[in-house]
């Protein structure tokens, strides 16, 4: 009899131990998983930290787009983590991620830099890759990258400034285009003064509407500052708002006018959801995240990358480009396809010099908005 209770005790102990470790297997488990790092160490492992959600069809989705590029053709383990926008929540999670057992930590944007920086500093064993920041200064196991936002903004310009004067469907009379930003800052103001300047090539005389929602993930306030815009006479609006920038298209679908997306082909990423909406983003001005993203791991990989310093991406390295996709072939006539073609040329062969604001003063920025308020 007490050789049954011993017996039985010690199965019960065993499918205890055996569920307490099951259990702690599973915690290791944040965000949303590609695949664990666990049991796979010869592989190479790569995790992407968001330093908001995922669902904004621009700037996260494109580097959460690079990250499965890096799955697919470097067969690297994956992970990505939604941090969220509670900004106290980074550091820790940063932190935390930096325990783990990955080979690269990636994440992006200037306003997580400097966080960024000082856990790549505090741990020199690990490598990290900022995918976008306009902040050149990095610790020597960190590789940045910034792209060369005013001339893919010049080109997206010009693109709209020939589509005001056109007899394109939804264009009107009036010669003003839109500009719906995120927040007033040199980021976003890069793709402003770039843009102005390429509408000025076509046409010294285009007005500019510029707003700024202050917030990126707002898309009711970017629809408000749309519709606005729209009713004063605008016929084209370029979003460089993130996922406020998402209310522009909803905007631009009410009133049948046009629309330019940011950082990703917005109108692909909308085509099969909402074709009516996608149909009326015209072209969109796009950081090729996702391509540079894979090739700086692809480096990595190979021991090329030039760690501990920031390169900058233009046309002439493939970094930016506008969608040229079949809403654009189909919407811009001829003509005016081949126009834009010529001015991306001259943007290549680095025959156009444009502004940077992220060298300027705010009263230079100022007064350039001012010069073609309407």
């Amino acid at each position: 009899m007490k050789k049954n209770i011993l017996f039985l005790l010690l199965a019960v102990v065993m499918v205890l131990v055996t569920a307490c470790g099951s259990n702690s297997a599973n915690q290791g488990s944040t965000g949303d998983n590609n695949s664990d790092a666990a049991g796979q160490s010869d592989k190479l492992k790569v995790i992407l930290l968001i330093p908001g959600t995922l669902g904004d069809k621009s700037f996260f989705d494109a580097a959460n787009n690079g990250l499965n590029k890096v799955k697919e053709e470097l067969g690297a383990v994956t992970k990505v983590v939604e941090m969220g926008t509670d900004k106290t929540k980074w550091e820790p999670t940063y932190n935390d991620i930096a325990a783990e057992d990955w080979d690269v930590i990636i994440s992006g944007g200037s306003e997580i830099t400097e966080m960024f920086n000082a856990i790549a500093e505090a741990n020199p064993d690990k490598k990290f890759i900022n995918y976008d920041t306009d902040i050149e200064e990095a610790p020597a196991n960190v590789y940045s990258m910034t792209y060369a936002t005013n001339e893919v903004s010049f080109l997206a310009g010009a693109a709209a400034a020939y589509a005001t004067q056109s007899e394109m469907e939804n264009a009107n009379e009036d010669n003003v285009i839109g500009f719906v930003g995120g927040m007033d800052i040199p980021g976003i103001n890069a793709f402003l003064v770039g843009y102005i300047q390429g509408a000025q090539y076509v046409d010294p005389d285009v007005k500019v509407a510029v707003s700024y929602a202050g917030d990126f993930v707002n898309p009711a306030k970017g629809k408000e500052l749309s519709l606005i815009q729209y009713n004063s006479g605008v016929d084209i609006i370029f979003n460089v708002a993130g996922g406020t920038g998402l209310g522009i298209f909803d905007a631009a679908k009410e009133k049948k006018k046009y629309a330019i997306g940011v950082d990703s082909d917005q109108a692909m990423l909308l085509k099969d959801t909402d074709p009516e909406k996608a149909d009326l983003i015209v072209t969109s001005a796009i950081k090729k995240i996702d391509s540079a993203i894979l090739g700086a791991v692809k480096k990595l990989s190979e021991g090329t990358l030039e760690m501990g310093k920031r390169d900058r991406l233009s046309f002439e390295e493939d970094g930016v480009g506008i969608a040229e996709n079949d809403i654009y072939t189909s919407t811009f006539p001829e003509e005016i396809q081949a126009k834009v073609e010529e001015v991306k040329q001259k943007l290549i062969n680095n025959e156009i010099e444009v502004d940077n604001a992220m060298g300027m003063e705010t009263a230079e920025v100022e007064a350039i908005r001012n010069a073609v308020k309407p």
